[in-house]
């Protein structure tokens, strides 16, 4: 048995709203045990970012964990030499000079195309009619799967995050899961031909031509979709209703004092669209004093460490000035999200920026209250906006 603590959690109130709980754990039990979880969770910044870079005792590669079960074993369920391998493939679609040379050309017209249609109406949920299309708009060309509507993108994408922190066990959410990944393949075998034939920067054309197992190449368009989708939609909805809720940082953005860069880094620290990251122990290990078993469950909560105290004073205020630079919302270790620069030029260059300049005088509906939740994985559910 660990000496670990011992820390109870009502999973449905973290669900609505984590924060409260991971200050709790910050101060009382940063390295502690949660039964409703089965597992290790580590809270503090500092412990996360030394912990994330020992792979040979905190291990992605988790033969039986909900990712590789429900999804595959794609490159960010293994370590070492075996997950550069995959991850050398497809960088070069994802490179800072590839992300501004052809990939924010594409997510322009994404934009310009679905404002073109929004901002006549004056209002929208902008959760639903912007960050959504967009991103899966914009992911459907980075994927390479261009033969799927934006809508099927979203809905495959919510049915696997659901289904890979699904720690409950819920069968109705694995079953939904399964239907979406089955619809997956049969989205890449009906393009693997002409992603071969006609070579692009995308992550099919790309795993194609280096000759990537069919299944590693499922599998890691698989893990695109279920993180590619809503950290970039909940981040593009989530800036736009923190800038709506304190117009006085939207005025400091819009007279040019603080760049739209900013507001998205910001963003991504204070309400972290990934909040967590899970590991298996690999070996026995004690950190802080407490001991680890071989086949433990350990969870990175990256939403908390966002917020930690000792990097973040008033880590609870969204503050587009701060100094984000400790801010570990795309990863500290070997596993740094690959598609970090495309998510920053989908909301800092595009997203952001094309909203504000298309709709005069944007406000939140008072009457309708704007719902957030999630704790693995965190953001709005809908964001009721009107303009002139």
């Amino acid at each position: 048995m660990s000496n670990a603590p011992r820390f109870e959690i009502n999973l449905n109130e973290f669900w609505q709203d984590p924060y409260p709980v991971l200050a709790r754990l910050r101060a009382e039990a940063p390295i502690a045990f949660v039964p409703q979880l089965n597992g290790m969770v580590f809270a503090r910044r500092d412990d996360i970012v030394a912990s994330e870079k020992l792979i040979d005792v905190f291990s992605s590669h988790q033969p039986g964990g909900l990712m590789n079960r429900l999804i595959g074993q794609n490159m960010m369920r293994k370590d070492g030499a075996a997950h550069m391998a995959e991850r050398k493939v497809v960088l070069p679609g994802f490179s800072p000079r590839t992300v501004k040379d052809h990939w924010i050309a594409r997510f322009q017209v994404h934009a310009d195309r679905l404002l073109a249609d929004l901002i006549p109406s004056g209002q929208a949920d902008l959760v639903r009619d912007y960050a959504m299309p967009l991103s899966a708009e914009c992911l459907k060309d980075i994927t390479g799967l261009t033969n799927i509507t934006w809508q099927e993108m979203d809905a495959w994408s919510q049915a696997m995050i659901d289904g890979i922190a699904n720690y409950t066990g819920d069968q109705a959410v694995e079953t939904k899961c399964h239907v979406a990944t089955a619809a997956i393949d049969a989205a890449i075998d009906d393009r693997r031909a002409s992603a071969t034939r006609k070579p692009d920067q995308s992550m099919l054309s790309l795993m194609l031509a280096a000759g990537m197992d069919v299944r590693n190449v499922r599998a890691n368009i698989k893990l695109a979709i279920s993180g590619g989708q809503n950290e970039p939609r909940d981040a593009i909805a989530g800036a736009v209703w923190a800038l709506l809720t304190y117009p006085d940082q939207l005025a400091n953005v819009l007279g040019g004092e603080v760049s739209w860069l900013q507001v998205f880094e910001e963003y991504i620290r204070w309400m972290s669209p990934i909040g967590m990251i899970p590991r298996r122990v690999a070996k026995r290990w004690s950190v802080k004093g407490i001991d680890l078993e071989p086949e433990d469950r350990a969870f990175f909560l990256i939403g908390s460490a966002n917020r930690d105290e000792a990097h973040f004073p008033d880590a609870v205020r969204f503050d587009i000035t701060r100094d984000t630079a400790k801010s570990i919302a795309f990863g500290a270790g070997p596993h740094f999200c690959v598609g970090a620069w495309a998510s920053r030029a989908m909301v800092a260059d595009v997203a952001l920026p094309a909203f504000f300049a298309h709709a005069r005088r944007p406000r939140l509906n008072p009457l309708v209250p704007v719902r957030i939740g999630g704790w693995a994985f965190r953001g709005l559910l809908n964001l009721p906006v009107a303009w002139d």
